[in-house]
């Protein structure tokens, strides 16, 4: 796409660094780009105006480059940002309704956990599953080694150690999506909520 007054226009896909979410679509020329790369701010080309824009100006909504990277066909960009104060005019954090807590690379982990669960017909012999296997002793057995990764982690991070306290944080996480798993609620719905309070908090 092209500009009469800005010259060839590449679309930029604006991603919280920190969440993952997608936080806009915009457009940018060569000097958009250059102004993002020497301030550090996400500068586009605003086709309305037909001029620069340097974006949260005048609005406050500053959006911080962490990192700047092309497409593989070097026809588009993803600006990573963090966004202290939102990206949308409307004052949501995303202009996509959903875009403030996506599922991401956890979501991934999720499904995952689900497609053990889906292959309960095989023998265990044959695929042996820790997941599927504590899942099938049903809701009670997961629900209590919920509670018991959860002690270890109070623990680790008692003693300050970030090893052991990471280590033990991804425990009770992997154990509480398979609680959410056989509890029947889906991860969809807790990210929903997040996004939820999220936007009532703002």
């Amino acid at each position: 796409m092209s500009d009469a007054n800005a010259g060839p226009l590449v679309p930029v896909v604006v991603q919280d660094v920190e969440t993952g979410a997608v936080l806009m679509l915009a457009w940018a020329n060569d000097e958009a780009v250059a102004a993002t790369r020497e301030t550090g701010r996400a500068h586009f080309w605003s086709r309305s105006r037909g001029a620069l824009w340097d974006k949260g100006a005048t609005s406050g909504q500053r959006l911080e480059l962490v990192h700047m990277a092309w497409d593989c066909d070097g026809d588009a960009l993803l600006y990573q940002v963090r966004a202290p104060h939102g990206a949308c005019h409307t004052g949501r954090a995303s202009c996509f309704a959903d875009g403030a807590f996506p599922l991401a690379m956890l979501g991934g982990l999720f499904a995952v956990q689900r497609q053990r669960l889906e292959e309960a017909a095989a023998p265990a012999s044959a695929c042996p599953s820790y997941t599927r296997d504590l899942a099938a002793a049903g809701l009670d057995r997961v629900l209590r080694k919920v509670g018991e990764e959860a002690a270890e982690f109070l623990v680790a991070a008692k003693n300050g150690e970030a090893g052991p306290i990471t280590a033990e944080a991804a425990d009770v996480v992997y154990h509480l999506w398979l609680a959410l798993h056989v509890a029947g609620v889906p991860l969809e719905a807790v990210a929903a909520e997040l996004s939820r309070r999220h936007e009532a908090s703002r």
